[in-house]
């Protein structure tokens, strides 16, 4: 089989490197594999796992007609099966560009906190969390997978020479500190609130625990956080928190961390090190993982939603206090968070299911009334969301990344209906 991978951008982030990461997988189990995207820092990886690159013509607004149409001549040169994007402009330009060629069929995966209603509903559409999948499967889609963010535990695990004290050197984190540390995208959407809070949250601990606040990553809420890490800092009077900005490989980071805070990737990566998480969420959410609390994350991902800002900073305070000098209780979180990734997320696996899903892609066919119809009903969504990004954008109330501003786990609980509770 011969496959496009079509990642939203090239930039460090969770969603991309998933996409990369399983490229890869798929390739070595013998499919040839090609990237396509904006140039950015993660070609070099791409380029790491000895897959090809394709750049993306330069285009302005997304989706772009010009970048289909670069799509569809690839596709049509190389005898390409699958064009499968990552979030939703790629995945409309993969569908436009295999609308176009006979033998081609286009895929989308989501990972944003919710999916993006213009993506026609007969596209396969594979998203991270059993919520989510059902959800969309109510909204009328006929394809929909669940693949949950894999991780490659061999080159994320415990034991590996990253040079950690020559991080600490670095990054000035002092010897003896327990180190608590958020590796994420700097964004004002899902991940702002959360940094801030731990923030606060590591400021109230008592000055004879020696904590510092690791966070590395980059993002356009990076000015925020740096003033913020500057008040702590002051208010403290040493480096309490520590920004070392986006790092090409933050692995260090996850391996010097004696507590993890995080979601999605980022969350199970800190697993795979063995390190003992704190699911980060919004509206306050904060939730130590234990074999008790497990389940709720496998169905709604590893994210949640809270009651409300308030008491934010203190929730994770509690939690850190009875978890940072508990030397034991860390070492068995950590080796429980270590087999939950070995077990149900490797990239492996990942690969395995992905592959079915392109199969089953390729293999189906739709009438033409039928996506006539979805095709009209996607037009119509993406029309509505065209205006209220205008009206947004004139009443200066826009947000820069839609779908993870309105996730699906701050709505009504479909688990609760499926299980025969209430709405």
């Amino acid at each position: 089989m011969k496959i496009l991978v079509y990642p939203h951008d090239l930039g460090i982030g969770g969603s991309q490197i998933n996409a990369i990461e399983l490229a890869g997988a798929t390739q070595r189990m013998g499919h040839e594999t090609i990237v396509f995207g904006r140039p950015g820092p993660l070609v070099e990886k791409i380029r790491g796992l000895g897959l090809e690159f394709v750049a993306a013509p330069a285009t302005g607004r997304r989706p772009s007609l010009g970048a289909a149409r670069a799509l569809a001549r690839l596709a049509e040169q190389r005898h390409i099966d699958i064009l499968h994007g990552y979030e939703w402009p790629p995945s409309l330009e993969c569908y436009m560009a295999a609308r176009r060629l006979p033998h081609a069929a286009a895929v989308s995966t989501v990972m944003s906190m919710a999916v993006a209603p213009f993506i026609p509903k007969h596209v396969p559409l594979t998203v991270g969390t059993h919520q989510i999948a059902e959800a969309e499967v109510r909204s009328g889609r006929s394809a929909v997978n669940v693949l949950e963010p894999p991780v490659d535990v061999d080159a994320n695990r415990p034991g590996l020479d990253l040079a950690q004290g020559d991080f600490r050197k670095a990054w000035g984190v002092w010897e003896g500190a327990y180190v608590v540390a958020i590796v994420s995208r700097l964004a004002r959407e899902l991940k702002l609130e959360g940094i801030l809070s731990a923030m606060d949250a590591v400021a109230s601990l008592p000055a004879t625990m020696r904590v510092c606040l690791l966070i590395a990553g980059d993002g356009p809420a990076r000015a925020e956080v740096a003033e913020r890490a500057a008040q702590v800092n002051i208010r403290t009077g040493r480096q309490t928190v520590v920004l070392t900005g986006e790092l090409a490989d933050p692995r260090a980071a996850y391996d010097v961390a004696d507590v993890c805070l995080g979601m999605g990737g980022s969350a199970l990566r800190a697993l795979a090190f063995g390190k003992p998480l704190v699911i980060q969420g919004e509206a306050g959410f904060w939730e130590l993982l234990t074999p008790s609390s497990l389940e709720t994350f496998l169905w709604q991902g590893w994210y949640g939603v809270g009651r409300g800002q308030a008491g934010s900073a203190a929730a994770l305070s509690r939690i850190l206090l009875e978890i940072l000098p508990a030397e034991m209780l860390r070492a068995e979180l950590g080796g429980f968070g270590r087999r939950v990734v070995e077990h149900r997320y490797s990239l492996a696996h990942a690969a395995e299911a992905q592959l079915d899903i392109y199969r089953a892609a390729f293999d189906s066919a739709s009438s033409s009334r039928r996506v006539y119809v979805r095709e009209l009903e996607a037009a119509g969504h993406f029309l509505r969301y065209k205006g209220r990004r205008l009206q947004a954008r004139l009443t200066r109330r826009g947000t820069a990344d839609d779908f993870n501003a309105r996730p699906v786990a701050a709505g009504p609980s479909l688990h609760a209906l499926s299980a025969g509770g209430a709405i």
